[in-house]
């Protein structure tokens, strides 16, 4: 029996919590003025945590590789593992296409046009952080070709990483200069999805090498590409660019997000060896929500800015937003426990969830009893694929 990633779920609620913190905190581009102490430090925090796009893509990587390296792709597996991705991942996908399609009608922000609306369910235009959905289906589309050939080359597997980097850096500069695709397309995050898919081919050997040591130079090296990157990201944005060589430019921002992924999978092996085996099994219970918490966090950010706006002035922002951080995640939280708990077929809104639907503080290991807990089982707990 394989073993469980257990490190996957700190890394997902770490993304999750920082999805939704790049969005809460977007409106500081528009309430200070730029070049301001205000303008700089939101700009740093908001920009920083972008890093969640390469541990969401680098999760899809460890996850898929993982749990497929030693299987045969008959067409029993193949098709299992395309039905899976269509419950799980493309039904909850369109249902949100069509709350916000609706919202957006409903909200006199646009006309009713089938047309239009069929065209935002394929490209991941109904709302801002949707896009990103479609680059995640075309690694799915992908990925058993790339198993394939992954499973036929030694050289493959052991510098799949590399092997990623290089095909991002080739790409984006053949992009620029021939337009040879104009909307979200999967190499464009290649580097971090192989380095996922890295992990995942090698994980016990992975995982055993995690120190605290290394894990403290990884952080010191994350911050080394993170720091240059969102500074440089600014200076272009509301100054002077910089005059760097662009290739320059384009190899730190893949070190952000690659660097930055294997920083935070060295954290989450060390938090699954430091912390009790029911303080991971809660973060767990909250990770099986990190896709519903991806889907519906920019509608409830929405609401909570019509009941609970941002003042003028400055101590109303920095109190308000990291208010608005806190019900959003809380908010998000018990609407999809809610959901899990209570209405049937909630995989088909929030994607694949647990047979049981305890609260985080719940959770207790299978073995231990409480009257107050809902029955915990192994399959509920069981790994995703």
């Amino acid at each position: 029996m394989k073993k469980e990633i257990k490190s996957i779920y700190y890394i997902r609620v770490f993304a999750m919590m920082m999805v939704v913190l790049v969005h809460v905190t977007a409106p500081y581009s528009h309430l200070f003025s730029p070049n301001t102490i205000q303008h700089m430090s939101y700009h740093f925090l908001n920009n920083i945590v972008r890093v969640e796009a390469g541990l969401f893509i680098m999760l899809v990587g460890i996850v898929f590789f993982y749990n497929y390296r030693n299987r045969e792709w008959t067409p029993k597996v193949l098709f299992d593992y395309f039905r899976k991705r269509v419950v799980y991942i493309l039904i909850p996908y369109v249902v949100w296409c069509i709350i916000y399609e609706a919202d957006a009608i409903h909200y006199n922000h646009k006309v009713f046009d089938l047309a239009g609306i069929i065209d935002n369910i394929i490209d991941g235009g109904s709302k801002y952080q949707l896009h990103f959905i479609s680059l995640v289906v075309q690694f799915y589309l992908i990925f058993p070709v790339l198993m394939f050939i992954v499973q036929k080359s030694a050289f493959l597997r052991k510098y799949l990483w590399l092997v990623g980097i290089v095909l991002e850096f080739v790409y984006y500069f053949a992009n620029l200069k021939y337009q040879l695709v104009t909307g979200p397309f999967f190499m464009s995050t290649i580097a971090a999805f192989l380095l996922g898919a890295w992990i995942g081919l090698h994980y016990e050997e992975l995982a055993a090498k995690v120190t605290r040591t290394k894990t403290v130079w990884l952080f010191f090296a994350f911050l080394s590409m993170a720091i240059p990157y969102v500074l440089i990201r600014y200076q272009n944005a509301f100054n002077t660019r910089v005059p760097i060589p662009e290739e320059l430019y384009k190899l730190i921002g893949i070190g952000f997000l690659v660097v930055g992924g294997w920083f935070f999978f060295n954290l989450c092996e060390r938090f699954v060896t430091a912390f009790a085996e029911t303080t991971t099994l809660k973060i767990k219970n909250i990770a099986y929500y990190s896709f519903g918490f991806y889907l519906m966090h920019p509608y409830v950010i929405t609401q909570v800015n019509i009941y609970f706006p941002i003042r003028d002035g400055w101590y109303s922002w920095h109190f308000m937003i990291f208010f608005q951080y806190l019900l959003v995640a809380v908010i998000c939280y018990f609407v999809i426990w809610w959901f899990h708990r209570f209405i049937p077929f909630a995989s088909f809104v929030y994607g694949k969830l647990p047979k049981n639907a305890p609260l985080f503080w719940q959770v207790q290991k299978p073995d231990e009893k409480g009257p107050e807990v809902y029955p915990v089982s192994n399959e509920g707990y069981r790994k995703e694929t």
